[in-house]
C-alpha cells in the first residue's frame, strides 16, 4: 500500500512539472514577442505608417499596455523558472 501512495505522488509531481514546463515555454515566447514589439527604433506607429522620428515620447495607449504586459510576463517567467528549479531538486 505504501508503494502505491509513493507512485501516485511521483506521478502527480511529474504532471505538475509538465504543466510548469509548458507554462514556461508559453511565457517565454510571449515575453520574446513583447520585447521585440517594444523596439524603440521601430515603434508601434510604424505599423500604421506614422513617423516615429528620434524624439522620445511618453508611453501611451498600446505602448503603455505592452510595457506593463512585459513587466508582468517577466515576473511570471521568474516565478515559473524558480518553481521549475525547486521541482527538479
Amino acid at each position: 500500500m505504501n508503494g502505491i501512495i509513493f507512485d501516485v505522488r511521483k506521478i502527480r509531481r511529474s504532471i505538475v512539472e509538465l504543466y510548469v514546463d509548458i507554462a514556461l515555454i508559453i511565457t517565454s515566447l510571449a515575453l520574446i514577442v513583447s520585447v521585440v514589439l517594444q523596439n524603440k527604433g521601430v515603434g508601434l506607429g510604424g505599423f500604421t505608417g506614422q513617423d516615429t522620428g528620434g524624439v522620445f515620447t511618453a508611453r501611451r495607449g498600446i505602448e503603455k499596455t505592452l510595457f506593463w504586459v512585459t513587466i508582468v510576463l517577466s515576473g511570471l517567467f521568474f516565478i515559473l523558472t524558480f518553481t521549475a528549479v525547486l521541482l527538479q531538486g
